[in-house]
């Protein structure tokens, strides 16, 4: 379902120095399993998935998903390619605060080609446990509840990868592992690969395939130093026109 080979990603510092995150020669994922890549803040792991999900482009190597290398993709046609395969859980949740949690959730099936199916929007909601809260805005709902609201958009189109970015950094420790039942339950009854990135230990002990990206990213060593900074600079140009 998902093989990286000799992905390698930089950015520029304002001095002009470039500086590695991603140096991954190679990773792959079977289809419908589920793992977590565990490391340190700021060793690679947003940048990682952003490769993944084609939010953006690596320096150099390939990213295949179901098949297909999406870095051969034109810009929309990797926008579109992840409409259709890959549901997102990003770790702010990334929610419209003028609309519903339906509505949000609705939302999520616009960029693809299924059809928007209201009906599995109430269906997701009502199995995150949200049924009372379909009509409410996130600014009236607890952080627990948001991210159950990013949860069921992020499996709204059906995807075939599911990426969670440090999904329950914002929930109290009391709904960790209603978050981490949610994902693995719902990605097993629908055959959806799962892959969750955490610093989280107690997260990471339910999953039976746990990689550490240090061991796995050759550049996390200088990682560290810089990913924090560049990915806050381009967050708002990164999201736009996403499909979670």
């Amino acid at each position: 379902m998902l093989r990286l080979s000799n992905i390698k990603k930089s950015f520029v510092e304002p001095g002009g120095t470039k500086i590695g995150i991603l140096d991954v020669p190679r990773f792959e994922m079977a289809k419908g399993e589920q793992m977590v890549l565990i490391g340190p803040s700021g060793c690679g792991k947003t940048t990682l998935l952003h490769v993944i999900a084609g939010i953006r482009r690596p320096d150099s190597g390939s990213v295949e998903v179901a098949g297909l290398d999406i870095t051969q993709l034109p810009e929309a046609g990797c926008d579109r390619f992840r409409a259709d395969n890959i549901g997102y859980v990003f770790q702010t949740f990334n929610l419209l605060p003028a609309f519903t949690a339906l509505e949000n959730v609705v939302l999520g099936m616009r960029f693809g080609r299924k059809n928007r199916d209201p009906s599995r929007a109430r269906q997701l909601l009502d199995r995150v446990g949200l049924a009372y809260r379909m009509d409410h805005k996130p600014g009236t709902m607890s952080v627990g509840e948001q991210q159950r609201v990013a949860l069921a958009r992020a499996l709204a189109n059906l995807p075939r990868l599911l990426l969670a970015d440090e999904p329950t950094a914002n929930v109290d420790p009391a709904n960790k592992n209603s978050i981490v039942n949610l994902l693995t339950e719902t990605c097993r009854e629908e055959e959806i690969t799962l892959l969750v990135v955490t610093h989280d230990m107690v997260v990471s002990e339910r999953f039976q395939r746990i990689d550490r990206l240090e061991e796995i990213n050759l550049a996390a060593t200088t990682a560290a130093s810089v990913e924090h900074h560049a990915l806050s600079a381009s967050m708002a140009s990164s999201v736009e026109g996403i499909s979670e």
